[in-house]
This record gives structure tokens, sequence and C-alpha cells, in this order.
């Protein structure tokens, strides 16, 4: 696997792949860990998560620069996700015991019957580049605390955060084998999920990824997770407070330099307010400052890869050859790397790329609606469900109009996030199952009934 900077184009090291032969150890290793770590008392290994968050707090700086050197994250955005997987380290260290607590049922006078939680065994997550330490941890900390075993297939432009993340499972003491990285190519995904050992599989990934996953999977009748890829609405209403809506709406689109699944896509702004947000919209989006992501004044980094950025162009293009007006930006930025600019895309036709495709990185397109019925339906307009986001001052009509977009999650006056309290994950196209919260660590258990009944 080359490890490229897309800051600078350049390749700056190469780590070597696992063999077939070397997988099979790992996945027998993971096995075998399994049948202790599960009976190893919930405490203990609660003890451990927390012990995993002070050692990202410990190592910050150097895990922020491995993320920005690997996928060009911004400096301080790297930080911030260090320390949001400390955060959710934390959490499950914090509240796992109440999570997974016996559940007492109804039950006749003579019996008594609940549910239990336990852990299924090896769990296979395949996970995406672009935030290489968040995604991981958002599946990895829920279960191992459950008595799970993780085993790691990242992205193959991002091995040094793989293996970053497993040492820091390491040094907070977790058993070796509890959490295993494995340094393979996607061609490998297939055989490792019909593996035997492997129990159940979870990936953030495209919809075509998933789609494979999915069907690997469902012939060996293992349970899978997919948080797939997203088109969020983020509907701005008539009465809504537009300087806010804007100043949220850039942090939303940019956020990660463009390339978030939950990033804000499309832009569906009532008539009454759209000149005045488009115009502040534009500035904004303008204003920020794309260069160097190892410099503190960033904003904006590069494209994680040469061949992202110009699929990304490729939309921008062909959204404007078929009607759509570019406000700024459209155009990859010239010198070394991958670096395109924030682009406002106004006048998009419904069946334009832009409106109809995810567009991952820096480019909002903006839609003028007539009412509130439709900005609704225009938001529903889409094969992806993950997340939205409604603006309006009227709270209660907010959460009204929430509950009719067709999302995962819905937020009003402020951006999707995902947030270790709160389940997280999408419908349609956008994938199943749910991470984070209570639903995210009992995706993966067997919630199994026990009845005891008195014999007399």
């Amino acid at each position: 696997m080359e490890r490229v900077n897309p800051a600078t184009g350049e390749t700056f090291d190469t780590v070597e792949t696992h063999t077939d032969a070397e997988v099979d150890e790992f996945l027998e290793a993971a096995h075998e860990r399994y049948l202790s770590w599960r009976d190893v008392e919930l405490h203990e290994r609660c003890e451990l998560m927390a012990n995993a968050a002070d050692v990202l707090r410990e190592n910050v700086e150097e895990y922020a620069q491995i993320m920005t050197q690997e996928m060009g994250k911004p400096i301080a955005s790297a930080r911030s996700e260090v320390e949001k997987c400390a955060w959710v380290c934390e959490h499950y260290a914090e509240h796992a015991g109440s999570y997974l607590q016996d559940e007492t049922l109804p039950s006749p006078p003579e019996a008594e019957a609940k549910v239990v939680h336990q852990p299924l065994g090896v769990v296979l997550a395949v996970m995406p580049w672009n935030y290489p330490f968040w995604q991981v941890f958002r599946f990895a900390a829920p279960n191992l605390v459950a008595g799970n075993v993780g085993v790691l297939k990242h992205a193959s432009n991002a091995p040094g955060c793989a293996m970053a993340i497993a040492e820091v499972f390491a040094e907070a003491g977790f058993p070796e084998d509890c959490f295993q990285t494995l340094l393979v190519g996607g061609s490998k995904v297939e055989r490792v999920i019909e593996d035997e050992r492997v129990r159940a599989v979870t990936l953030t990934g495209s919809e075509r990824a998933g789609r494979a996953v999915a069907e690997t999977a469902g012939k060996e009748l293992k349970k899978t997770v997919l948080e797939l890829g997203g088109a969020d609405p983020f509907v701005v209403l008539d009465d809504a407070d537009v300087d806010a809506a804007v100043e949220t709406g850039v942090r939303a689109r940019l956020l990660n330099s463009g390339q978030s699944c939950i990033a804000a896509k499309r832009f569906v702004v009532h008539d009454a307010v759209y000149d005045e947000f488009v115009e502040q919209f534009v500035d904004e989006m303008e204003a920020q400052t794309v260069g160097d992501p190892t410099d503190e004044a960033t904003d904006v980094g590069p494209q994680a890869r040469e061949d992202l950025m110009e699929d990304l162009h490729d939309q921008v293009q062909r959204s404007v050859r078929d009607g759509a007006t570019v406000e700024c930006g459209g155009e990859p930025m010239e010198g070394d790397g991958y670096f395109y600019p924030p682009t406002v895309l106004t006048d998009v036709p419904p069946d334009a790329a832009a409106a109809c495709e995810e567009t991952f990185g820096p480019v909002a397109a903006v839609f003028r609606v007539d009412s509130e019925r439709d900005a609704i339906d225009l938001a529903n307009d889409s094969t992806l469900g993950l997340g939205a986001s409604i603006w309006t001052e009227d709270l209660e009509r907010g959460e009204r109009v929430a509950r009719e977009i067709e999302a995962g999650c819905t937020f009003v006056n402020e951006l999707t996030k995902s947030d270790p309290r709160v389940p997280f994950g999408g419908i349609k196209d956008s994938g199943y199952g749910r991470e984070l919260a209570r639903h995210g660590i009992t995706e993966f258990v067997n919630e199994k009934t026990v009845w005891v009944q008195d014999a007399q």
C-alpha cells in the first residue's frame, strides 16, 4: 500500500500487505481471544476503554499528524477527531453497564423472564479514509466493551492510521488480539466475511461497497450494519435566521474539506429568503482559506486522492452542461496536490449530477422552492436518506418538518452530526442499522431471552 500525501501528490512510504496465510492466522487468534475476552467482567472491559481515551489524548498530536499526512485533513480538524474518539471511549466506559443490563419482562408469577445481552464473536469492520480514526472508534468502543473482538480492514490509503489505532488498544492494556488490523486490499474482504470465525460485519462506505458486503454476509447469514452515502438536504424555511443558517451551512458543507457522508450537500431554500441566503453563502464560501492542511489557518485541505478530485470535477462539469450556474469555484486549483475550491452551484436541474449523486467534496447545490411542502418533497427526492438539517425560528414547525424528512437523523437549527449519546445511521440507500448510544452497542449482541420457572 502506497502512502501518498494528497497536499503534494508525493508517495512518502510503502506498507507491505498481509498474505492470505497471515490473515488466516489473525482470524484464528481473534477467535481464540474472543473465547476468553467474552468472560472478562464488564467493568474490567470498561476500565480498559477508559485507558484508551487516555492514550488518545496523550498522543493527540502524533495521531493528528498521521491523519493529515495520509488523507489531507486540516490539522485542527484532525486534533478534534482524536478528541472525539477519546469521548466515545469514555462514553461507553461510563454507560455500557446501563446499556447492557438485563431487562426484566412480564411473566407469570411462577416464572421470571428477562433479556440478557451476550457478545457474538469476531466482528469485521470495513472502514473508509475520510474520518480514519473516528469511524473506527465508533465501531470499536462499543463492540470491545460488549465482549466482541474487532478485526479492521481499513481503507488502502490510510494504513498508517490503521496501525496507529491498533497501537492505541495495545497501549491501553487490551489483551493481545482483541483488536487487529488486516492490511489487505478490497478484493480480500469477501473471503474474510465468508470465514466461519467472523460472526458479523459493519461497513462505512459507498453504496456499491455496501451492496457487495451485504450480499456476501447475507449468503452466510451474518448480521451487518451499513452506513453508506448521503445527499443530505439543508432546508432553509422562510422564517429562518439567515445569518445563522449561512454560518452553519458553510461549516456543514466544508467539514473535512467536504468529504463527509453527512455533509450538507443539497441546500433547499425558500423563495422568501433565497436571494439573501445565496448572496451571503457564496461570500462565505469564497472567504474560506484553501491550502496546506498542516497550516493552522487552513479551512479546506486537499481532496484525499487525485481520482476523487477528478470525479468531483466531472460531477460539476456535467451539472453545468445540464444548466447549472457556477456562483464560485468550479475548477481544480493549480499547483501540487489535489485541491478543489469551495464551489456553489445554483439553477441546478433536478436530474443533474449535483442533484442526483453524492458530491463528496466542497460542492454545494442550491435549490429554490416556493413553499414548505415543496421543500419537504425536494428534500425527500433522493435515493439516499442519511441525515438532514432544518432551519426555522418556529421550533414546533421545525420538529414537525423534521418528522416528515426521510432520513436516519434530522437536526433542527444545527448541522447533521454524529454524537456518542444518540444513535446514528441511515435509511433507503444510505444503509441500515445504527451506531452509537445504546442502539449501537446492541447491534452486535445476542439479545437472549432467559425464562426461569419454578419446577414445582
